[in-house]
């Protein structure tokens, strides 16, 4: 979830190669068959690690409810894709048997449901590389850590409390850890390389649900993902691993903070020149944030009213005028660089020596540049003295150092205290890896991984077709500039998908953050929401 570090990689072009490409990937499939019957033959696997289960019992107050619960922590072994079909290495030395991880995840039970059928929900954050604190203790776990709304939270002692905003109203909650991250860990031979990737990530979290639903016999629970940041990415790959090649169909999917498309990227579009998109999409964010801080020039009391003026703009002239480049006259040059300093609060002469184009980090940096202050990057609400002056671009992100150690101090706390696991273990909220993330990704239906910018649009699209009863949630806030909001309405609006379908996807829009539960009013209409839109497509109506 943390920091998304978004590489833009040009696309190689393979039309050419196509035919040689496809026989190429045909006599390796033949091989590979060979391969698998040999394999057969050979010693069955041995697992390295071993599943866990830590069991203890709590209650909620939710609505004025009580719920009482039961939290399970413990671990799940995963493996690779076809890891069943690859012969056991023979050596003793563990670092060269097969790869596998070991993913760690806290379940909540309604304890007291007398057997009544009941939705069962996944959460994770993203990163790549962060754990589930997040999620977990800002948002639907049953405690939850109080931070400061806008500002840097004190330090210790955190105060955590019963969280009348939990999920457990409406649905059992399962918060995994990416392999690697939290108390999850990886084991084996290129164990980084087996899970390290967009496709390995998502096989992993389809082989942990799997296991999981049968463990606690929920095959037949209504059943939901619910990602943030890039867990929205692995979210549109994972429901449609579980659709096409689990047989699992899902009710619903629930995006917060959502990037499907890597290209459309709000920090890099300078590594991309003449796909200007990006500059247009991150700009009604841009606005939210200037009249946040009281920088546009002209009074706007109505944020939606704002926005809905900039939208217009970003989509039709400031387009027009990016698609003209070097063709623009001086006069249309002038007149919209005007008009982005009414819309930003940004100085004119800046904004044209940015030749009208002004990346995420320029604009954190800037904004309030005559007060010192960095502007925050997953909420823009935040701000931080800046490191240094001189700097193009933000070089640290205030809501993040404002709200971090709040969250992992809490969790680790109540993850020994309350769930009584964890003693002797060291608990990582976010690990590097990029050194070793695969960005590549396999289409729906292509046979090989295709290079360039990272785009899982199509897997969302497939897997709405595919099960065309699935519905859509997308949860943004207006202040989040690490996945802006309407990056995430364009990405919607452009699946290709019948047009029958786009009225299972529903929005939702709260004034707060990539982390849109860090403001408590937001924290309050997202769990209003996000339960709504359960009870609606659970299909549990005269169960």
């Amino acid at each position: 979830m943390r920091t998304l570090v978004l590489k833009v990689v040009a696309l190689v072009a393979v039309t050419l190669m196509l035919p040689s490409l496809l026989i190429h990937a045909q006599s390796k499939e033949e091989t590979s068959t060979l391969k698998v019957e040999a394999a057969k033959t050979e010693t069955p696997k041995t697992q390295e690690f071993k599943p866990e289960q830590q069991q203890t019992k709590g209650s909620v107050t939710i609505g004025g409810s009580t719920i009482n619960y039961d939290a399970i922590a413990g671990t799940l072994i995963v493996h690779p894709k076809d890891w069943d079909d690859v012969p056991q290495n023979a050596d003793p030395d563990p670092k060269n048997k097969a790869a596998e991880a070991s993913m760690f995840y806290v379940a909540y039970f309604k304890s007291d449901n007398k057997g009544a059928p009941r939705p069962v929900t996944f959460l994770y954050n993203g990163g790549p590389g962060s754990s589930t604190v997040w999620l977990h203790m800002g948002a639907f776990g049953p405690r939850r850590v109080v931070t400061a709304d806008d500002t840097h939270t004190p330090a210790a002692p955190y105060s955590i409390v019963n969280n009348e905003y939990s999920l457990l109203d409406v649905t059992d909650l399962v918060f995994v850890d990416a392999p690697g991250t939290g108390f999850s860990r990886l084991s084996g031979k290129d164990k980084e390389k087996a899970f390290y990737g967009v496709d390995q990530d998502a096989w992993a979290f389809s082989d942990f649900i799997v296991q999981f639903l049968s463990k606690y016999s929920r095959w037949n629970s209504p059943k939901y993902l619910f990602g943030e940041s890039y867990g929205t990415t692995r979210s549109a790959v994972l429901s449609n691993i579980l659709e096409t090649e689990r047989d699992t169909d899902f009710n619903g999917v629930i995006l917060l903070s959502q990037i499907l498309n890597f290209s459309l990227d709000s920090d890099f579009p300078d590594a991309n020149p003449g796909v200007d998109i990006a500059y247009q999409l991150n700009l009604p964010t841009y606005a939210a944030t200037a009249w946040y801080h009281h920088k546009l020039p002209e009074a706007h009391p109505d944020l939606a009213s704002l926005l809905t003026e900039v939208e217009h703009f970003a989509m039709n002239d400031y387009a027009l005028a990016l698609e003209a480049g070097s063709s623009l006259s001086t006069d249309q040059r002038n007149a919209i660089a005007e008009k982005l300093h009414q819309y930003t609060g940004l100085p004119v002469a800046y904004i044209l020596k940015a030749n009208l184009r002004i990346n995420g980090g320029e604009f954190e940096k800037n904004l309030q540049d005559e007060n010192d202050l960095t502007t925050g990057r997953l909420d823009t609400r935040f701000s931080g003295p800046t490191i240094d002056p001189l700097s193009k671009e933000a070089e640290y992100d205030p809501q993040s150092a404002a709200i971090s150690s709040a969250y992992v101090s809490a969790f680790n706390d109540y993850v020994r205290k309350d769930l009584k696991y964890g003693e002797d273990k060291e608990y990582k909220p976010e690990i590097e890896v990029f050194r070793w993330w695969s960005f590549s990704h396999k289409l729906p239906g292509a046979p090989f991984a295709f290079p360039g910018s990272t785009n899982v649009m199509q897997d969302l699209a497939v897997a709405m077709k595919y099960n065309p009863k699935l519905k859509v949630l997308l949860n943004a806030g207006y202040f989040d500039l690490a996945t802006p909001f309407y990056q995430g309405v364009y990405e919607m609006q452009h699946l290709p998908i019948p047009q029958s379908l786009y009225k299972n996807i529903e929005f939702q829009f709260y004034e707060s953050g990539h982390m849109v539960y860090a403001h408590e009013a937001s924290l309050k209409a997202i769990h209003d929401n996000v339960a709504q839109f359960i009870r609606d497509s659970d299909n549990l109506k005269g169960k």
